[in-house]
């Protein structure tokens, strides 16, 4: 009997969805000037400040580097109008702008009321200090519409969580056609937007161009974060520089579909504005009701792209991902166990005897958790059928999961399972029974993906059923691990359940109950840990990463392609929870053949885990990913948690690529370093590293491959730095690498 999802989980969506907790218990660092109507928020390096003009709109007046506390900031004041076509209401950049007097620039709010008005202008009402922010609340000039802005700041890293609560206290129904989660704004200037962009297998590509007059939309329609954009930015003044110069940066938390337009104005003032995609978009808020938007963080850098990817990686760590029991009460969350997966090695022909067999290899590479994948349930033997009916196989495990389990306890390895909790197969036992559980418009065509159509997990009875069988399987078996998969995105979004009018919730309440599930799994079931995978980086953002220990990032393995995808996401997303697995040579998406350690110092520079077929290894193979196993294992809390430089793009067609990590001590470095292929006779060029205590002396040790014979062993770290690292003269040819470790004496 699968049981009903606890009450907790019918909760409004600020529970889930509220700015990040933050470390500091030191007072809180908002200035509040009531009398003034002057708001003021400084963390790390950064202030940023806002106020309300003498027409009641409340307007950003300053975000930068960090003011001293006594510096006075000019107030709050509309911009004069430069002409009729431009009026101050387009032109100053409000905080939270409703679509209304003659607004032309993107809305952060846009509603039509019961009566047909369509003019919705908020003043401010009111503010409320909060340990690290302040809640600030406009409401509409004449209707009972109402926005409680929150926003909190980072003590130590200066990142913002901006939110928002919109509540109708009108007597009727509105229907709220676009709902941002926050507004940001920059003076004029001249800048350069950074954005992610990709598609199945080649995620993460870092794309730069000069920001232009006019919006650039970034955004999914999908339903889901999606591999096509991903919810960052990062707009830098002047010219793309890794190491100097002001950068602003933000990421989106939500994981349906979701808009982020970048605009530069006709004052060449830029704005940023990001929350639900309000393309197909309409949430009727009755009378009382409120709706929560996502969080939307926004930070500051005066040290390029690299200080902005580690402040980001920082709060990260820090503030936005999960602590499981295990690691509750540490400043970070643990490293992620390196761990073998078995799909390569058997796809869907899992067995208890092959699975045990497969654990045997792994463990003696000294691996730390063994993932079974799909094919262990219901009637899978393909991807035509099954999915959706989560029992497991009788034929495949006999006596059920415990022996394998048992078995790979006994080996030193917890377990791990895959899952695809959202999806079913027309060939299965539930999508027999309950066909309309899917997203769907009655009386039309199904549309297939992967031979599976999405179940409505907006649906109450829906929700119930995931979360009931997982919690089953939790409670039944001693499972420390689910890489939890979403193979396919949205089609038919019907949810016929609701009046016509209403069926548009289906965008905001799909993905509510997506983290509500998540969240009362992790109550429950303190232990388990749970990747968000989504056919590679499909459902990456900072949303689902408040709820997931881990992501895959691709479903493309390739070592070489890798260092591109592995370059994007780190501008995001912090290496700790980067997934990096070594997989067969040559490679099933390229055929590209790499040597196994050039394979391994790839997957190393995140995440390490395996994924190759083990069984075919040879006796070298073993030994060699043995050693760099236990290698990686006594510096991984560096590479994973320290700040990483990118000291060599492998973007544009670069022969070479280099990365350097170091620990916030300052006492370890990790720096990896690899040739596409060189040509002409040139050599590798010498690193300069970053980062070290030029003062302290480090002793150099190969992890893999060899330093310039004529290298100290031991050097301070201006050395380090100013000299820089010198490889061997024979790093050349193709697909070579090479990794070292600095550790302070």
């Amino acid at each position: 009997m699968m049981k009903t999802l606890p009450a907790v989980l019918l909760i409004s969506a600020a529970s889930f969805l509220a700015p990040a907790t933050l470390l500091s218990a030191q007072p809180s660092p908002a200035r509040c000037n009531v009398s003034t109507k002057d708001f003021r928020l400084s963390g790390g390096n950064v202030t940023y400040a806002f106020g309300v003009n003498a027409c009641g709109e409340l307007q950003q007046v300053y975000w930068g580097g960090r003011l001293a506390d006594n510096d006075k900031l000019p107030p709050a004041r509309r911009n004069r109008e430069m002409a009729s076509f431009d009026t101050p209401y387009t032109t100053t950049p409000q905080e939270y702008a409703g679509w209304g007097e003659g607004l032309f620039v993107e809305p952060a709010l846009k509603i039509t009321f019961a009566d047909g008005n369509r003019d919705l202008v908020l003043h401010y009402d009111s503010s409320t200090e909060k340990p690290n922010g302040l809640d600030v609340v406009l409401k509409d000039i004449t209707k009972q519409i109402y926005v409680t802005l929150h926003y909190s700041i980072d003590p130590q890293t200066g990142i913002l969580a901006r939110s928002a609560t919109i509540e109708n206290r009108e007597s009727d129904p509105v229907t709220i056609e676009q709902a941002a989660a926050a507004a940001w704004a920059l003076p004029h200037g001249n800048y350069t937007l950074n954005y992610l962009t990709g598609r199945w297998a080649g995620e993460y590509n870092l794309t730069q161009e000069p920001l232009q007059h006019g919006a650039r939309v970034i955004e999914s329609r999908r339903g889901s974060t999606g591999h096509q954009a991903n919810p960052w930015f990062a707009i830098q003044s002047g010219s793309p520089d890794e190491n100097s110069g002001e950068v602003w940066f933000g990421a989106l938390g939500w994981s349906g579909s979701w808009r982020i337009v970048v605009e530069q104005d006709q004052l060449d003032a830029v704005r940023i504005t990001g929350g639900f995609n309000p393309f197909d978009f309409g949430y009727v808020l009755k009378p009382g009701e409120k709706l929560e938007t996502p969080t939307f963080y926004g930070g500051y850098s005066a040290h390029g792209l690299g200080g902005a990817s580690r402040l980001l990686h920082s709060f990260e760590n820090h503030n936005i991902l999960p602590r499981t029991a295990k690691t509750a009460g540490q400043p970070t969350p643990k490293p992620r166990p390196v761990i073998y997966n078995s799909w390569e090695a058997t796809e869907f022909r899992v067995t208890e005897g092959g699975q045990i067999a497969l654990a045997e290899k792994a463990a003696a590479l000294g691996i730390d958790r063994f993932v079974m994948d799909d094919g262990w349930f219901g009637q899978r033997k393909t991807d035509n059928a099954g999915l959706g009916d989560w029992y497991v196989n009788k034929e495949k495990f006999p006596n059920g999961l415990k022996p394998l389990i048992d078995k790979v306890h006994s080996l030193g390895m917890d377990f791990g399972l895959w899952v695809e909790p959202e999806m079913v197969n027309p060939d299965s036992d539930l999508y027999r029974a309950h066909p309309d559980w899917v997203l769907n418009f009655p009386g039309r065509p199904r549309t297939e993906a992967r031979q599976q159509l999405v179940l409505n997990l907006a649906r109450t009875d829906v929700r119930d059923y995931v979360y009931g069988f997982l919690d089953k399987l939790l409670n039944e078996n001693d499972i420390a691990f689910l890489k939890w998969d979403y193979n396919r995105n949205w089609s038919e979004p019907g949810w016929d359940q609701l009046p016509p009018a209403e069926q548009k919730k289906v965008y905001v309440a799909f993905t509510q109950n997506l983290y509500g599930i998540l969240a009362e799994l992790r109550k429950r079931h303190p232990n388990v840990e749970i990747e968000s995978c989504s056919g590679g980086g499909g459902r990456v953002d900072l949303g689902i990463l408040r709820y997931t220990d881990e992501v895959w990032p691709s479903d493309n393995t390739d070592p070489f392609d890798r260092l591109t995808i592995q370059d994007g996401f780190s501008y995001a997303y912090t290496p700790q929870v980067m997934m990096a697995w070594v997989t067969d040579s040559p490679h099933w998406l390229n055929k590209r053949t790499t040597s196994l350690s050039y394979r391994m110092l790839s997957s190393m520079q995140g995440s390490l885990g395996i994924g190759a077929d083990i069984s075919k290894w040879t006796a070298d193979d073993g030994a060699l990913a043995k050693r760099l196993i236990k290698a990686y294992h006594e510096v991984q809390p560096t590479i994973v948690q320290g700040d990483l430089y990118r000291l060599i793009s492998p973007r544009n067609g670069s022969e070479f690529s280099a990365t350097q990590t170091v620990n916030h001590e300052k006492s370890q470095s990790v720096v990896f370093a690899f040739v596409h292929s060189t040509q002409e006779g040139r050599g590798f060029p010498v690193l300069k590293l970053k980062g070290l205590d030029p003062a302290a002396q480090y002793t150099l040790t190969a992890i893999e491959g060899k330093a310039n014979p004529r290298e100290p062993t031991t050097a301070t770290g201006a050395y380090w730095m100013n000299h820089g690292l010198e490889l061997d003269d024979n790093f050349r040819g193709d697909f070579q690498a090479s990794a070292f470790r600095l550790d302070r004496k």
